[in-house]
């Protein structure tokens, strides 16, 4: 993420913004993209889930939850960009919205999932 303004980094913020309210409410309407995710979200919870098998899916933090299912999403399903930005971007949002342990957590589970794909 080079700026809090770039584009990418925007539409980022938003989708995992969609992806939070989407877990508490299924029945909304919600944006192409989103929606493009969700289809796909059986395949990037069993790819979380084996990245980090020490947390259940269903245990995991919602907003940590919401950036790794976007990052699972643009680094297996979309492949736009390269990896390293994708992960990158994904910690800075985990610092930015999650946890203070949000960001180490992100890091680990796209890691391993790296080392899973061999991306």
């Amino acid at each position: 993420m080079k700026r809090k303004t770039d584009p990418r980094h925007l539409r980022r913020i938003s989708l995992i913004q969609e992806l939070f309210s989407w877990t508490f409410r299924k029945d909304t309407k919600y944006s192409s993209q989103l929606r493009k995710i969700i289809s796909k979200m059986p395949k990037i919870d069993t790819l979380i889930q084996k990245c980090a098998p020490d947390r259940p899916v269903n245990q995991i933090n919602r907003v940590d939850l919401s950036i790794l299912r976007l990052a699972v999403y643009e680094l297996v399903v979309e492949k736009k960009e390269p990896p390293k930005v994708i992960i990158d971007e994904a910690i800075e949002l985990g610092k930015e919205f999650g946890s203070d342990s949000s960001a180490a957590f992100i890091n680990g589970a796209l890691g391993k999932l790296m080392e899973l794909q061999n991306i």
